[in-house]
């Protein structure tokens, strides 16, 4: 890893190659072959409930040019990625996670909101220095392993991380999300039918955070002080902008495989009557007040638990930004709405002006009204597909929309809101 600041030319060359490589692959990202949808949520199942993780090390790249030495869980004896595994199961089911160990340190898992979690059979077990707690029963050095089973009782999302020394470990990328679907409901967020949502259009942002000094200390084998730790990169789902909208799997990015694309459809009562999901997971060491732009989000539940009152009245309410803290995790739906029905048949009240005293973004369309088209300025490419919209989503500590100083990068994407079905979309 690069330990000083990237300069501004580094930077600048970095951030072009980055975004036209991005850019061809959004463009082409219905022609690619992959195992995985391009955009949305990639679940890890089992068909017996049981999985295999391995703490292990590696690398991942970053938008400012920068490679960033990681510890994260790979599936079973897989590659190393990060973050580690999406695990999806259903309510009831007897969940059993075997963890080996290739770091020179021990590691744990912890599940919160699980209860009763065995760990080889037996109930977890804290792990004391003296009087302090270092850990809970964790897989030894260089070969160590651990089985822990937990019933996931609650449906909801929730989070696996390392349960020793996690001030670090956590930091160094040991972390991953579950989901817990209500039984025989899929399609539901908890076991209710209020919190129905259109399955193909689930999400997961998962957001996490990097000191690179602290990773470049554990990487040669060095002492860091805890006390001058401080983030210089903001990642969702592992990547940082632009990288964050490109497709899952995309080839450049090797051992980051998901993506953080919202990619949904109007509203409508017949054709599209559910909301998306989107849910929140958040590894930092501070809130991140995420906001999608273009629409308020409808909180359902957090941490696992829906809200509801004790007379089972619905609490939920919606949400300009979302405070997504430390170990927490948020559940939202939203639609788009067309609410003033703009439409060339219903024009936009307002005089555009020339465009050649316009500047045009590399998505827009030349048109304002969605499925539209137009001709755009002179001296840009335009890599809008048939007309749709792209609202962006980010982190509201501006601060934290950085890789390293870098700007416009870090905790942002997008969503994208393609015209009605049917239509030419790719």
């Amino acid at each position: 890893m690069r330990p000083g600041t990237p300069g501004p030319l580094i930077r600048g060359l970095a951030t072009f190659v980055a975004f036209v490589a991005l850019l061809a692959a959004v463009r082409g990202a219905a022609a690619q072959s992959l195992a995985v949808p391009p955009n949305g949520i990639v679940c890890t199942t089992s068909a017996d409930d049981s999985f295999a993780l391995t703490a292990t090390d590696g690398y991942i790249s970053l938008p400012d040019g920068n490679s960033v030495y990681m510890w994260s869980f790979a599936s079973g004896t897989g590659p190393f990625q990060h973050p580690g595994p999406v695990i999806c199961v259903d309510q009831g089911d007897t969940v059993t996670i075997t963890l080996s160990n290739t770091l020179s340190q021990p590691v744990s898992l912890i599940f919160p909101g699980q209860s009763d979690v065995l760990a080889n059979g037996v109930p977890s077990q804290p792990q004391f220095s003296g009087a302090t707690l270092t850990s809970l029963a964790p897989a030894a050095p260089t070969g160590g392993s651990v089985t822990y089973q937990f019933v996931a009782n609650e449906p909801g999302t929730y989070l696996y991380e390392s349960g020793t020394n996690p001030g670090v470990q956590v930091q160094m990328g040991l972390f991953g999300a579950i989901v817990v679907r209500p039984a025989g409901h899929p399609d539901w967020v908890y076991a209710d039918a209020s919190t129905a949502f259109d399955p193909a259009h689930e999400y997961l942002m998962l957001l996490s955070e990097i000191d690179p000094y602290l990773h470049m200390a554990l990487e040669r084998g060095q002492s860091y002080d805890m006390g001058q730790y401080r983030p210089r990169y903001f990642l969702i789902n592992g990547r940082s902008f632009p990288d964050t909208i490109a497709p899952n799997g995309a080839a450049w990015l090797p051992d980051q495989p998901y993506g953080a694309l919202a990619h949904i459809y109007p509203y409508d009562p017949v054709t599209n009557p559910l909301p998306a999901l989107v849910r929140y997971v958040g590894v930092g060491s501070a809130d991140f007040p995420f906001h999608p732009h273009g629409n308020h989000s409808r909180v359902v539940g957090r941490d696992g638990r829906p809200l509801r009152g004790d007379g089972g009245e619905d609490l939920s309410y919606e949400k300009f930004s979302l405070p997504i803290g430390p170990g927490q995790t948020w559940d939202v739906t939203f639609s788009w709405h067309d609410a003033e029905n703009f439409s060339p048949s219903n024009p936009i009240p307002v005089t555009v002006p020339n465009q050649q005293n316009l500047f045009a973004g590399a998505y827009w369309s030349g048109s304002p009204y969605l499925g539209g088209t137009g001709t755009l300025p002179v001296g840009g490419e335009g890599y809008n597909q048939c007309g749709e919209y792209y609202h962006v989503a980010h982190n509201h500590a501006l601060t934290q929309i950085t890789s390293w100083g870098l700007t416009m990068s870090g905790m942002m994407t997008y969503t994208r809101i393609d015209p009605p079905e049917p239509n030419s979309c790719p």
